[in-house]
Formats: C-alpha cells, structure tokens, sequence
C-alpha cells in the first residue's frame, strides 16, 4: 500500500514537471520565432533587381520598394541615377496607376556609347502616384523598371532613393555600404557590375543571371529570417509532439 501511494506521488510529480518543460519549451519556441520573424520586418529595404549586371550590356532594371509604415502609405518614390558612372542609355517602363518625371543633367565630360557622344544623361526618375488608391499601402510592396545601358566599367552603381509618405515622412535611403562594416540603417540600392570576361569564366553565370532576372527576388536578411522562423517552429512542434507522448505512455502505465 505504501509502495502504491509512493508511485502514485512520483507519477505526479513527474507528469507536472513534464507539463511544466511542455509550457517552457512552448514559450521559448514562440519567443525564438518571434525573434526570426521581427528582423525580416526590420530587413524590408528598398532594393534594386537583378543585384548584379555584366559591364558593358544592357539591364531592365526593378526597383523594389516595401512601405514599411504601418499607418502611411508610400506615394511617391525618386531614384538617383549616378552621373560619375552615367547611363548613356535609359527607358522607363509605365506603371499602371502612377506617373513618372525624369530630370537629366549635362555632363561636363561627354560618354560614348554606340560611336555616339552623349552630353545629357538621366539624373533623377519620380514617380508619383495619381491617386490614394494606387499608392503602395502598409504591408504591400510595389516596383518600378526601367532598362539601362551601356553599363559603365565601374565596380557598382548606386542608386540613392527617397521613399515619400502619405503622412509628409520622407525616407532616405542613401546610406552606401562600405566593405567590412555592418549594412547601415537606411542603405541606397546597390547594382553590382562585373566584367564580360568574369561573368564568362562560370559555367552556371549566365543561368545564374537568367534565374535572378526572372525571379526578381534575391535571397535578403529578411528570407534569412523567415527560414529560421519556420525552422524553430517546426522544431518547436516536434518536441511538443515527443513530450504529449510521453506524457500519454506514462498515463497509460499508471
């Protein structure tokens, strides 16, 4: 008899630390879901698309831009085009729902491109939505494209963007990142550019290329962060999964 109570009391002790590992491991799998998902939020910057394009062609261009407030939407966007690497060549493809100004600049130093010289390139491009209706809403994301070329023999081409909301913010996305330092808070989308010769030396360039072209959508922080947030969940599920069981076998031996 006393034997039996004994059990008994073990038997519950234990099926209450259980519970409590259970209610434990819960918490910190929605805790560490919590913190892979808040960093792709965070991580929502504005980008251009493909990330890389082969010195000397041409490239259609998408530029990326997420509203990222909660209670604003973004209603007009201007993209600076670099005049020390400048595009000789530049077309804008129409976006439904919004208008577009482009402001050229003259160059002091004339580029070739075609056995052409060109003195006036594309300085600025602002789009603007025509309505509240097509402006790019909380949540939502939308894209601009252009096709451009010659690309310059530069190493990259940076394109500083001002993000206008509907509540008078102005997002400032100009930051250029520097090698060997953290990604800054507001980094200007950055086209990196590599010679003929370097993009042709890789076997699996050109599919490499087609694929990010098509896609649109290179792999960011924020896919880094949704990938671990599934993966904690996922781990989180099993282990709940291992411990109802044991906790149900232990009931069954009672």
């Amino acid at each position: 008899m006393f034997n039996a109570m004994i059990a008994d009391q073990w038997d519950t002790w234990r099926m209450r630390m259980l519970h409590r590992v259970v209610r434990g491991l819960v918490t910190v799998g929605v805790a560490a879901c919590l913190v892979g998902v808040l960093p792709a939020a965070a991580f929502a910057h504005v980008t251009v698309n493909p990330g890389t394009a082969t010195q000397g062609g041409y490239a259609a261009l998408t530029f990326r831009i997420p509203t990222e407030s909660d209670d604003a939407s973004t209603t007009k966007v201007e993209v600076l085009f670099p005049t020390d690497s400048p595009l000789a060549s530049l077309s804008v493809k129409p976006h439904a729902g919004w208008s577009y100004e482009i402001t050229k600049k003259k160059l002091t130093t004339p580029v070739e491109a075609h056995g052409v010289q060109i003195s006036e390139v594309v300085d600025k491009i602002t789009w603007t939505a025509a309505d509240p209706q097509s402006a790019i809403k909380p949540g939502e994301y939308d894209e601009f494209s252009v096709s451009a070329g010659p690309l310059p023999a530069a190493d990259q081409l940076v394109f500083k963007t001002l993000q206008h909301y509907s509540n008078g913010e102005v997002v400032r996305w100009i930051q250029e990142p520097t090698s060997g330092t953290d990604e800054p808070e507001r980094p200007a989308p950055v086209l990196r550019l590599v010679a003929e010769a370097d993009a042709a030396s890789s076997p699996a360039a050109g599919t490499e290329q087609a694929a990010v072209a098509v896609d649109s959508a290179p792999t960011t922080q924020s896919d880094a962060g949704s990938r671990w947030a599934v993966g904690l969940s996922v781990a989180s599920l099993v282990i709940c999964l291992l411990c109802a069981t044991i906790a149900v076998r232990s009931r069954r031996t009672r």
